[in-house]
């Protein structure tokens, strides 16, 4: 009974863990995208770039 409270609390922990490193993922992963996007544009422009990258990584 008592490994069996300790995995339901292993378990919740774990869960908001990577919940909340999944976001701080996607995040670097935008940044990342947009950063390529400016350095190869002709004519860069930071909120072109954004919205491109978000749309891209929302597919």
């Amino acid at each position: 009974m008592k490994k069996n409270i300790l995995l339901v609390i292993f378990l919740i922990i774990a869960a908001f863990a990577i919940s909340k490193f999944s976001d701080h993922n996607l995040k670097k992963t935008i940044s990342a995208c947009i950063l390529a996007q400016l350095q190869t544009a002709e004519s860069p422009d930071a909120e072109k770039a954004k919205k491109f990258c978000e749309e891209q990584l929302k597919k």
